[in-house]
C-alpha cells in the first residue's frame, strides 16, 4: 500500500506544506490527518501566497484533499477558506470525514478563559478552541460533522455541550445564544454537505488499488501531546503514526515517511528551547526569514539547529529522510552552528529529555561552521543540474554534518519559498 507520510521534525512551521505542494502531484490524494484550524501551512506558487489552515495544501495540484476523522473542524474556516480558494479560481477537490470532530464558539471560548486562567503559565496556545474540542471528543460529548446533517439530534447534542460548559464559561463573558450557534451549524452543515463522505472508504479502496496517497502532517513532531514537550504541546499526536488512526487506514498503509526540518530552528508560544537565540542572530534569522506564524501571525522564537531534538523525532516517526527548508536563510550569517548533544547536571546526553524542567536546564552543546554568504540564486539553480557539488563546501559541510547527527540521508535543500526553489539530491 504505497502511502507517504510528510512529517515535521521540530517544533512546527518547518515548511511541510511546501514540500507537499512540491509532490503532490504524484499522488492521487493528499490527507490531512490531526490537528484544525491552528495550523497553517504557506505555499508560495508563481509569487503568489496560500496559507492553507484545514485544506490540504495539494488541492492546488488538482488532487483530491481529504479531512480525515483526526482533524477538528472548524466549519466558519473551512467554509472561508473554500470560499477564499474559488475566489482565486482553484476549485477544490474535497472530502471531509463525516466522522471529523466540530470545533464550535463554545470551544474558543473556553480556550481564552483557560489560557488566561494560568496566568504565568500560560501554554501559549491559539485560543482557537483545538483542546477543547479534542478534550470533549475524549470525554464522548463531542459534535462530529455528520451531526451537522442531521438537524434533530444536533440540537439535542448541542443542548449538552452546553450544559457541560456552564461552569467553565460562567463569569468569563456571554456565550453566544443557543439558537444562534445552533442556526449557524446547520448552515455550515449545508454548505459543506456536499463534501462530506465515508472518508475511510475512499481511503482504502484508493491504496488496495494502488493508487499512492500523500499524508500531510500539521504542526511538528515535538509538540505531539504524548512524544513532545507536554504541557508545551498540541492537543493531537503529530507524528507518522497518526496518519493510519486520524484517516482510517491500517498501519501497514505507511510505506514511508519523509521528515522536513528547517536548517535553524523555531519554536511558538511558551516552553523550554534549548537552542534559542535571543540576540542579534536570532532577530537576524526572524527577520530574514519572516518568521511570523502562518495562522496567528505570532513572532516566531528564532535558534540554531537541534540535532538532539531531530534525532527524537527521526526515531519517533521512523523518517526515512530529511528536507532542509530555509537553507538561504541562515546563509546570511558568518557562522552557524548545530547543537549535537545537551549538559543537563553537570553530564553530557544525546537524548532528548521528558520533562518541560529537564529540557529548560539543558545547556546545548555546539559545533560551529562557517557560513556560505554569497551564495545567489544562480549557484542554486546549477545544483539543480549538477547536484550538491555545485554549492559551497561550507554549505555541503553543513548538510553533511546533518545527515550525520540526524542518521538519515538529507534528499531535498530549499532555498526560498516558492515551489520551483527547491533542489533534490536523489
Amino acid at each position: 500500500m504505497p502511502g507517504v507520510v510528510v512529517v515535521g521534525l521540530q517544533w512546527g512551521d518547518e515548511g511541510k506544506g511546501k514540500i507537499v505542494d512540491s509532490i503532490a502531484g504524484n499522488f492521487e490524494a493528499v490527507v490531512r490527518f490531526q490537528g484544525g484550524s491552528n495550523a497553517g501551512h504557506t505555499v508560495v506558487v508563481g509569487g503568489q501566497k496560500r496559507v492553507f489552515h484545514l485544506v490540504p495544501s495539494g488541492v492546488l495540484q488538482g488532487k483530491l484533499g481529504v479531512v480525515g476523522n483526526g482533524v477538528v473542524v472548524d466549519p466558519k474556516v473551512l467554509v472561508e477558506e473554500l470560499n477564499s480558494l474559488e475566489e482565486a479560481g482553484v476549485r477544490p477537490r474535497l472530502l471531509l470525514s463525516d466522522k471529523a470532530h466540530v470545533t464550535t464558539e463554545l470551544h474558543k471560548m473556553q480556550d481564552e478563559a483557560e489560557e488566561l486562567g494560568r496566568g504565568g503559565m500560560a501554554l501559549g496556545t491559539t485560543r482557537r478552541g483545538i483542546g477543547p474540542t479534542y478534550a470533549d471528543k475524549a470525554a464522548r460529548i463531542g459534535i462530529r460533522i455528520i451531526d451537522l446533517l442531521h438537524p434533530d439530534s444536533l440540537r439535542e447534542k448541542l443542548k449538552g455541550l452546553y450544559s457541560a460548559k456552564d461552569h467553565i464559561l460562567r463569569g468569563r463573558g456571554e456565550p453566544p445564544a443557543f439558537e444562534s450557534l445552533y442556526g449557524d451549524l446547520v448552515r455550515y452543515g449545508e454548505i459543506l454537505r456536499p463534501y462530506v463522505g465515508r472518508a475511510e472508504y475512499t481511503l482504502n479502496r484508493m491504496l488496495s488499488d494502488g493508487s499512492r496517497v500523500l499524508f500531510e502532517g500539521a504542526q511538528g513532531s515535538l509538540l505531539d501531546i504524548d512524544h513532545g514537550t507536554y504541557p508545551y504541546s498540541t492537543s493531537s499526536n503529530t507524528v507518522a503514526a497518526a496518519a493510519a488512526i486520524g484517516s482510517g487506514v491500517p498501519a501497514s498503509a505507511i510505506s514511508e515517511v519523509i521528515g522536513v526540518a528547517k536548517a535553524y530552528t523555531t519554536r511558538v508560544g511558551g516552553g523550554p528551547f534549548p537552542t534559542e537565540d535571543t540576540g542579534e542572530a536570532g532577530e537576524t534569522l526572524r527577520r530574514i526569514g519572516g518568521e511570523y506564524g502562518a495562522t496567528t501571525g505570532r513572532p516566531r522564537r528564532c535558534g540554531w539547529f537541534d540535532a538532539v531534538a531531530g534525532r527524537y523525532s527521526v526515531m519517533l516517526n521512523g523518517a526515512n529522510y530529511a528536507m532542509i527548508m530555509k537553507l538561504d536563510v541562515l546563509g546570511e550569517l558568518n557562522r552557524v552552528k548545530i547543537a549535537t548533544a545537551y549538559r543537563i547536571d553537570g553530564a553530557t546526553t544525546d537524548e532528548f529529555p521528558s520533562t518541560p524542567e529537564e529540557l529548560g536546564g539543558a545547556a546545548p552543546v555546539y559545533e560551529e561552521f562557517d557560513g556560505w554568504r554569497g551564495t545567489d540564486k544562480a549557484v542554486w539553480e546549477r545544483a539543480k543540474e549538477e547536484g550538491i557539488s555545485a554549492l559551497p563546501k561550507s554549505l555541503r559541510n553543513y548538510v553533511g554534518r546533518l545527515e550525520e547527527a540526524l542518521g538519515i540521508p538529507v534528499r531535498g535543500l530549499s532555498y526560498g519559498p516558492s515551489r520551483e526553489e527547491l533542489v533534490y539530491l536523489d
